[in-house]
């Protein structure tokens, strides 16, 4: 044998040997990271927590809006053209006040012969009254045949016909004078003018809004509670409210009547609140941000977010017994700092995952390792 395949051969041995070298070892390592991985699986734990009961407090901001707590359109009720305005836009106003006198020739022609159909009526009636009562006297002397009977009721239904035609004359003048005090628009209730839409001059109609008068001393809040919130909202009279106005500044408003109802697009209950504005600071149509507390009455059981799965068909919780997993179906109620409010088949002192998924089976052996009872706060 040559020097020369001497060295190959030394050369092919080195390699098969480095190689089976290679492998021996590639093969214990994998028989290790299988034994680790085996003896995890066999204890195999997930963290859990013992189910406590608490009273649910939290405090929501709801957007709401700010109304006048009186708000009233003036229109013209005739046709007719605007004689004069006596107040402009800003003006405070008193209740009864004339803001504005239109101006109708043919109406203020039509009381005019209205009052005068009414005189004439009236002393047609008492012409015929006086009549009938002196032949009526004169029936009753004591000399018969005086007035023959026939005279009498002639006289009687003369007088009756005077009367109803007087009378008819009466409720046209009423009506007419009633269409001429249309002519003077007068403020409903004391307020500011906030709208002005018509100049001396203009033709105004039935359609045609001459002012806007808005009681802004007093406000109305509205806010639109959500149902979840309503059972467990506090009925307390007074709440806090702010706006972007005085975005330093917290004012109050008492709780004054609800809706009772619930509106079906929004799924709301429309709370008011009142608010005493006499220093004119909050302005009508303004938005706010009112604070309400909720407060269950009786005890909740509340879990961290974690601890519920999610499927497409409903959300479940984990509960470990007896070292068994089981799913349990829940409903979600009202989430607060703490964590998330839960109805369903649970019971004070349950041992649930802290963290659910449906990876984790119902009937899967596990050990259960107790982090806390008090699990942090969720975010």
């Amino acid at each position: 044998m040559t020097s020369n395949n001497k060295k190959k051969n030394l050369n092919n041995m080195r390699l098969v040997v480095f190689f089976s070298l290679s492998v021996l070892l590639a093969a214990c390592g994998g028989s290790k990271e299988q034994q680790a991985g085996d003896a995890n699986t066999a204890q195999d734990t997930v963290p859990v927590f013992l189910l406590e009961q608490d009273t649910l407090k939290k405090m929501v901001e709801l957007p709401a809006e700010l109304v006048p707590y009186e708000n009233a359109e003036l229109f013209a009720k005739v046709q007719g053209f605007v004689k004069e305005m006596k107040v402009d836009l800003g003006d405070h106003v008193r209740k009864g006040q004339l803001l504005a006198i239109i101006e109708a020739p043919e109406i203020n022609s039509r009381f005019a012969e209205s009052e005068a159909a009414l005189q004439s009526a009236k002393a047609k009636w008492t012409a015929g009254k006086d009549i009938y009562e002196r032949l009526y006297r004169a029936s009753q002397a004591k000399t018969p045949g005086i007035v023959a009977p026939v005279d009498l009721e002639r006289s009687r239904s003369q007088m009756m016909a005077d009367s109803a035609t007087y009378a008819a004359a009466e409720k046209q003048s009423q009506a007419y004078k009633a269409v001429s005090g249309y002519l003077y628009i007068k403020s409903p209730f004391d307020g500011v003018i906030t709208a002005r839409k018509a100049d001396p001059g203009a033709l105004v109609g039935t359609n045609a809004m001459l002012l806007t008068v808005q009681n802004n001393r007093i406000l109305r809040l509205r806010a639109a509670v959500p149902e979840m919130y309503i059972s467990a909202a506090t009925t307390s009279k007074n709440m806090a409210f702010r706006v972007d106005a005085y975005p330093t500044q917290q004012f109050k408003a008492a709780l004054t009547r609800k809706s009772e109802t619930i509106d079906p697009v929004t799924r709301t209950e429309l709370w008011e609140f009142q608010v005493d504005n006499s220093s004119h600071e909050l302005k009508a149509g303004g938005f706010a941000y009112v604070k309400i507390e909720i407060t269950r009455i009786h005890p909740s059981y509340i879990v961290p977010a974690s601890a519920i799965a999610t499927t497409q068909e409903k959300k479940f919780i984990i509960r470990l017994r007896d070292g068994h997993l089981e799913w349990i179906d829940v409903r979600q109620g009202i989430i607060n700092d703490k964590g998330v409010e839960l109805f369903g088949d649970l019971q004070k002192d349950d041992t649930l995952l802290l963290k659910a998924t449906d990876e984790r089976k119902p009937g899967t052996s596990v050990y259960g390792k107790l982090v806390q009872t008090s699990f942090p706060a969720v975010r």
